[in-house]
């Protein structure tokens, strides 16, 4: 385990605890994410933009690593990224860390 990454994390848990109410897993911190770089605000979406949303989410945060690039966003105004880098092969903690190290850098944790 990486203590210093499981800090961060922490970190960014109890930062959108205090905005949501709620400790949000992974997932619910990429949506949130999504959402946030959407920039229209929280609102009801359907179960495929949810995916979409967190999408947006896991291309954000993992952009600064070179795996993404961000290319502009649609009529619609949804962000769009183009994939540049292929993800190594990563067994699920491996892939669970990255996504943490980046959410926490994503907050500035």
């Amino acid at each position: 385990m990486d203590l210093e990454t499981e800090q961060r994390w922490q970190k960014v848990q109890l930062y959108l605890k205090e905005l949501t109410g709620s400790t949000p897993d992974i997932t619910a911190a990429v949506f949130l994410i999504g959402v946030q770089e959407l920039g229209k605000g929280y609102k009801k979406f359907t179960k495929d933009k949810k995916l979409d949303l967190i999408h947006i989410g896991i291309c954000t945060v993992l952009e600064p690593y070179g795996f993404y690039k961000y290319i502009g966003k649609d009529s619609d105004g949804w962000p769009h990224f183009e994939n540049i880098k292929k993800l190594p092969p990563l067994e699920e903690r491996q892939q669970q860390l990255l996504l943490k190290q980046a959410i926490a850098d994503y907050f500035g944790y």
